[in-house]
């Protein structure tokens, strides 16, 4: 008789070869048959088939709709050179303050086939329009940078209440001041950036609580062109990063005056060499000071913890999440922090690669750090076969919990997928996303949705970032695939509540409280969010904390903690709007 593992990787395997784009739905039917548990909740997975409601369509593409006419290139010529699989990234901006959602896509260039090749790939900036559409303003907005860009990090870097944007990228880095009337400039060099290598994700925001945004910059590994290697049947493939060299990652202090300083030495950074990728900033030890943690891709995670003194000390290993429950380092890709259950605790989130799992780390609450609760989050075994990037924790169906939704591609070949919408080589290594409804406990469940294709439409996917583009109280996505077409999907899940979107703004710096965190009350419901723009892989979303309510049909009080350590309470207002809190207009509390 067949064992019940001989039975599930026989089965899984007959499903992949079949392409069948949610195997991973199989997997846990066959677990609860086998006696498993993938998590109680307000998903199907463990629904009979024959019980199973008929799909709702929960994501609806409307990327030509409106206008998104955009396809990466890495000029790959099947030379297999690392970088060429690994990005990029994507941005929801408002770079010229109308109240819309703008949209910004990186993109590669010919750097590594030294093809020449015109119009040369570029980055390139959709403006959002009244009516719902996009018009690409690359041209004038200057915007249009050819680099090798792998990420994009939002924010106001001289708090003159407009968006700065930096980009990472195989090379130099770039940054770009906002001038204020659609147009941007590249002030790189007078800020005294000098940040080369191979960069990935980046976030903003202020370590040493004095109103101005410092950058965190990930970085990679010593790429070298020349090596080259195989996978386990002798095919030329991509390497893994620990053929490399290391780089560490940078820390840039904002100096107040339109520059920066490379302050990572001094923070206690620059002596770790580990291929960094994604990047979330979070006070995770309640102290009132904003923190860093690091996906590392291969080696050990990073979790940074500010001294106070601008000196950092990473404590990844004693707070338990430089490795998994087995003692293993993880192929950390995205990243994301967010509290999964309530408890006012911000959890963490990491993709990986395949036979990994994507893993999830439960805060503690007590200070002391995180324990790996994959197995009981449900997240284990669905994810075992897909290799995940770009990731956003966002309430998709306004239930009142936070749901994920997972950004999926190899960068190892697989089977070729018969239903990929990408031809060869990329569909050895085409795979389908993953939506996971949550069921307020943190156990996840994979949502099924036949009428959608966010799945269906199977690419290799890296970032992914959220936001309300129509402004109808929901929250949005938006991919960017690797030589392939970023897709934009509208939220159309069956809504389960009310909702309300607070801009969290310190009218003294002009801008938007990056690392301030909110809490909205109701009866003796409390739920949290923080301020931020950086996370997931490579990528830049809207700053706006947005509250899914279920039944909630109004808010008594709302408290914002400041990040210099102010806390003020609000009243209580009705659900269903967008609502803005300024900083010195709450009752002040110890």
């Amino acid at each position: 008789m067949q064992s019940c593992a001989d039975e599930i990787s026989m089965t899984l395997a007959r499903r992949l070869r079949e392409g069948i784009a949610l195997a991973a739905l199989s997997l846990i039917f066959i677990f609860s048959g086998c006696g498993g548990s993938a998590g109680a909740g307000k998903g199907n997975a463990a629904i009979p088939e024959d019980e199973r409601q008929p799909s709702v369509r929960w994501l609806t593409e409307i990327t030509e709709e409106v206008g998104i006419d955009f396809i990466h290139e890495s000029d790959a010529l099947e030379r297999y050179r690392m970088p060429e699989i690994m990005g990029s990234g994507c941005a929801f901006l408002d770079y010229d303050n109308d109240g819309d959602l703008d949209i910004y896509l990186l993109n590669g260039n010919h750097d590594l086939s030294g093809r020449t090749k015109e119009p040369s790939p570029r980055n390139r900036l959709y403006r959002q329009e009244s009516d719902g559409s996009f018009i690409d303003v690359t041209i004038s907005s200057g915007l249009g940078d050819e680099s090798f860009s792998y990420g994009v990090a939002v924010g106001d870097i001289d708090n003159d209440g407009d968006v700065d944007i930096y980009i990472t990228n195989y090379g130099p880095d770039r940054l770009y001041q906002n001038d204020g009337n659609g147009s941007f400039t590249d002030i790189t060099q007078q800020a005294g950036i000098n940040v080369n290598g191979w960069s990935c994700s980046a976030a903003f925001f202020d370590y040493d609580r004095d109103g101005f945004l410092d950058l965190y910059i990930t970085r990679y590994v010593i790429f070298d062109p020349s090596r080259e290697c195989t996978d386990s049947t002798g095919r030329i493939d991509y390497c893994g990063p620990q053929v490399f060299e290391y780089y560490s990652d940078v820390l840039l202090h904002n100096n107040g005056d339109g520059t920066f300083t490379d302050v990572s030495e001094r923070a206690g950074m620059a002596s770790k060499t580990n291929p960094g990728l994604g990047v979330v900033c979070e006070d995770f030890n309640d102290d009132g000071w904003v923190d860093i943690a690091v996906a590392n891709d291969g080696d050990i995670n990073f979790l940074w913890i500010n001294q106070t003194d601008g000196t950092f000390r990473d404590e990844a290993i004693v707070r338990g999440i430089a490795y998994n429950i087995h003692g293993t380092a993880e192929a950390g890709m995205g990243i994301i922090a967010a509290d999964f259950d309530e408890d006012a605790r911000p959890d963490l989130f990491m993709t990986h690669l395949t036979f990994q799992s994507n893993t999830f780390y439960h805060n503690r609450g007590d200070g002391t750090g995180f324990d790996d609760m994959t197995g009981a989050s449900g997240l284990g075994a669905t994810s075992r076969m897909f290799t995940g990037f770009g990731v956003v924790a966002f309430d998709i169906e306004l239930d009142g919990d936070l749901d994920l939704l997972v950004a999926n591609g190899k960068v190892q070949r697989g089977e070729t997928r018969a239903d990929s919408s990408i031809g060869p080589p990329w569909n050895d290594y085409a795979e389908p996303n993953l939506l996971y409804v949550n069921d307020g406990q943190a156990k996840f469940s994979p949502v099924r949705d036949d009428l959608s294709t966010y799945s269906s439409k199977v690419e290799m996917t890296r970032g992914l970032a959220m936001g309300d583009i129509d402004r109808d109280g929901d929250l949005d996505v938006l991919f960017s695939n690797n030589n392939g077409p970023a897709r934009l999907y509208r939220n159309d899940a069956p809504r389960q509540g009310h909702w309300l979107m607070v801009e969290a703004f310190d009218p003294a710096l002009k801008r938007v409280a990056i690392g301030a965190r909110v809490s909205i009350h109701a009866g003796e419901r409390a739920l949290h969010r923080t301020i931020r723009r950086s996370f997931s892989y490579l990528s830049s979303h809207d700053p706006h904390a947005h509250f899914g309510l279920g039944a909630i049909e109004q808010i008594d009080r709302i408290e914002v903690l400041w990040p210099d350590g102010l806390r003020e309470t609000f009243a209580g207002v009705p659900v269903d709007q967008y609502i803005s809190l300024k900083r010195g207009e709450g009752g002040r509390q110890p």
